[in-house]
């Protein structure tokens, strides 16, 4: 009697703690009935103890099946009845600690595996799910919406892996556990999903392909090796997994990782008020474009997320092309080394109009900087200043529209020697544009030809006769042509004109 009155106390612990913690919680009835129930199609672990919270092992890239069901009792919410509504499925951090640095985190993946996503959707396999949505700078968040009143289905795959986020020291580290969150909100009177109505989640390891099956076969071996006493104490191995739902907790950002405290609201599960500390919370909704915040006083939720950047989108008040007054892309006079420092480096970015992504290259020395490829710089910067970057780090001037090469004839000599019998020594004439000034302004400058001095370029035709070099003529010339040229006086003795041949 002991024993089952003790158990009785265990069973209902819970409950009372969970109402101290927040008094703006739902009501009991709520709570006991929650709107959606979200089951995610794959065994938990038998090797967890009772009142633990599952763990859920899932294969990298492997579809696994969520679905979402209708949960609600007769008369609850009609206001979404034969209404959409919009859930955002996410991979976040279990562990508090490296919830604080999430941003950092994710942004070392994305260095580690430029083009990859945490999370994605096998749209394929799904069912009942609309208008999909990933964000390129959300890369462990998909978003859809779905009927409540349809059967749904929304297969996800996870492609980062548990040990990715562990400190490598020995080898052989357990890997770190994420949680799959699940939000869900309806529309608001301007017609945009942003009143939260529910949120759940489960904690699971992702191993490498097929690890999932082993990890699991290892568990089972070893609780079947265990006696029936210790076997009681823990929970069965149940084939699907259901997410918990969740409320809503202030936490307040660690200042010196975030560099300033913000507030923040994060959901936890509801049995989580004893164990903070022990299990950890979950992730801040993020902060996107279409970021789900009631700004409004009022029951729901207002949430403000931590303003992080992102390299594909410089800061408003940063440096950039578009707010440059000329308009134009200067080459830089000053190349970077390879033996740059870090603060070297630092400063040719700021001077080379980079300065939005100072920060992300905040440990890159000159060498670093140097070793990255097109593909790198614009997999972390974006197209547009990824191709500029690395045209800047390469030092690479516009590519001219004509090369022709030229050499001025001496008056004594003939054949491909000039005077004294030395070879003719030609030089290289770029053109950027095609037209008959630039080729005048070009040779007045290799030449040292007094420019003004310069009347007309002509080119020497069939019986020596003087065809003037058009614009047309230009366009024309083959790349790469070689021409001797020399200077007549005009006819007015006012300036000279140029005769290629």
């Amino acid at each position: 009697m002991e024993g089952k009155s003790a158990g009785k106390a265990v069973d209902v612990l819970a409950l009372p703690i969970f109402k101290q913690e927040d008094s703006s919680l739902p009501l009991d009835g709520e709570t006991k009935h929650p709107p959606f129930q979200y089951v995610m199609c794959a065994a938990t672990s038998p090797a967890v103890k009772l009142h633990d919270e599952t763990l859920t092992y899932l294969n990298q890239g492997q579809s696994y099946e969520i679905r979402m069901l209708d949960n609600r009792k007769m008369g609850d919410m009609p206001e979404i009845t034969g209404k959409l509504v919009k859930s955002i499925i996410r991979v976040v951090f279990h562990d508090r600690r490296l919830q604080y640095t999430e941003h950092q985190q994710l942004e070392g993946w994305k260095w580690n595996r430029p083009g990859d996503r945490l999370l994605d959707l096998d749209i394929p396999m799904s069912v009942g799910i609309i208008d999909t949505r990933t964000n390129p700078s959300q890369l462990n968040a998909v978003e859809f919406l779905w009927d409540p009143a349809k059967r749904t289905s929304a297969f996800i795959q996870v492609h980062c892996i548990s040990t990715e986020f562990t400190p490598r020291k020995h080898g052989g580290e357990k890997g770190v556990p994420f949680r799959i969150q699940v939000d869900t909100f309806k529309q608001n009177e301007n017609g945009e999903y942003t009143d939260h109505l529910h949120s759940a989640s489960c904690q699971i390891k992702v191993f490498k392909p097929k690890g999932a099956d082993r990890k699991q076969k290892t568990d089972r071996e070893k609780m079947e090796k265990r006696t029936a006493h210790e076997k009681e104490k823990y929970q069965p191995s149940y084939d699907t997994t259901i997410l918990t739902e969740m409320r809503l907790e202030p936490i307040i950002e660690d200042a010196v990782e975030h560099e300033q405290k913000k507030s923040s609201k994060r959901t936890l599960p509801a049995d989580y008020g004893d164990s903070l500390a022990k299990r950890g919370s979950c992730s801040p909704w993020p902060d996107t474009p279409t970021a789900y915040v009631n700004s409004s006083p009022s029951t729901a939720p207002a949430f403000t997320s931590p303003q992080q950047g992102t390299c594909s989108v410089p800061d408003s008040n940063s440096s950039s092309p578009n707010h440059q007054g000329d308009g134009v892309s200067q080459p830089s006079s000053e190349q970077l080394q390879p033996s740059a420092t870090i603060q070297e480096t630092q400063q040719w970015l700021l001077k080379n109009r980079f300065s939005s992504y100072t920060r992300l290259f905040s440990n890159f020395s000159g060498a670093d900087l140097l070793k990255l490829t097109k593909e790198d710089l614009v997999q972390i910067c974006g197209a547009a200043d990824g191709i500029r970057l690395y045209n800047s780090l390469k030092s690479r001037s516009v590519r001219p529209r004509l090369t022709i090469y030229v050499c001025q004839e001496q008056p004594a000599g003939g054949g491909g020697e000039g005077s004294g019998g030395t070879p003719y020594v030609y030089h290289a004439i770029y053109l950027e544009e095609m037209v008959a000034s630039e080729v005048a302004r070009k040779l007045a400058s290799v030449f040292n030809i007094p420019f003004h001095q310069i009347n007309q370029v002509y080119r020497q035709g069939p019986t020596g006769i003087h065809i003037l070099v058009s614009d047309q003529m230009v366009q024309n010339f083959q790349d790469e042509s070689c021409f001797l040229f020399f200077t007549v006086k005009a006819e007015n003795g006012d300036g000279i004109h140029i005769v290629l041949k």
